[in-house]
């Protein structure tokens, strides 16, 4: 099959899923390509149309073992014809639990047929210096899976005459899905003295949680505990403070500390 567009979706405040997305997109290796970033609140304003002429690749984060619940709307108002669809998941070395499935589900639901799906890791949104779980993944050796995925799926597309919902594929996980998809409302990061106000928290923020204008003010009900402000600050100026985030971080790097490999379904 040959396909007019392929459209690349991702959500990665942090950059791990958009890495493991253009690694994907290298092993494709097409020319008719199209990034669709959503991460901030303005790029998720606009719903996408698809059509079976074309070839869909979501990749979203995992949060709590499951699609990130701020993502619910956007993917809710994907109007698709028999769209191919590739799901991709990435997570921070815990578990993917249902979130590869209920990616899977909610695209097939709105006119896509998943064709492949993968789960990658990527280093985990409470990771530091000093807790550190799956740090600076995905690698060059995740990027090489990543790759290697992009032309299993050319490969599969191109033995394909057409597509319908009998190649859709099957992946791991339970339904009704486990876990809480609602991300903790908590008071968690610490500005230092060293601050210089120069904006980058606020405008890496995929919710805009952070006052422009007071960069030490939070909302923490918008908040969705990413910490791509605190990885993104130049100055090293935020970082968590004691309680329940830090907790989890060190739970995190105790527990977790085994490396996982990605894994695909094509």
């Amino acid at each position: 099959m040959k396909f007019k567009v392929i459209k690349l979706v991702y959500f990665s405040p942090t950059g791990t899923t958009k890495a493991v997305v253009q690694g994907i997109a290298r092993g494709i290796n097409q020319d008719n390509m199209q990034f669709i970033d959503i991460t901030r609140p303005g790029d998720r304003n606009e719903p996408l149309q698809t059509s079976d002429d074309e070839l869909l690749v979501v990749a979203v984060p995992v949060y709590m073992g499951r699609v990130p619940a701020l993502l619910n709307k956007w993917l809710q108002g994907i109007n698709a014809h028999n769209t191919p669809a590739v799901c991709v998941v990435v997570y921070g070395n815990r578990v993917y639990e249902d979130a590869l499935l209920e990616l899977k589900n909610v695209l097939t639901s709105r006119g896509c047929i998943p064709i492949a799906g993968a789960a990658f890791i990527g280093e985990h949104s409470f990771s530091s210096a000093e807790t550190p779980t799956a740090q600076d993944r995905p690698d060059s050796q995740d990027l090489e899976c990543a790759e290697l995925f992009g032309r299993k799926i050319s490969d599969t597309i191109d033995s394909l005459q057409s597509i319908s919902p009998a190649e859709e594929i099957h992946v791991p996980g339970n339904y009704p899905y486990r876990g809480n998809p609602e991300l903790w409302n908590v008071d968690f990061i610490s500005v230092c003295d060293s601050c210089s106000e120069c904006g980058a928290c606020a405008d890496v923020c995929p919710v805009g949680a952070i006052d422009t204008e007071h960069v030490d003010v939070i909302d923490t009900v918008k908040c969705i505990t990413c910490c791509a402000c605190i990885k993104k600050c130049p100055e090293k100026a935020r970082s968590m403070k004691p309680g329940l985030v830090k907790d989890a971080s060190i739970r995190l790097n105790s527990l977790y500390s085994e490396r996982k490999e990605p894994e695909f379904f094509v």
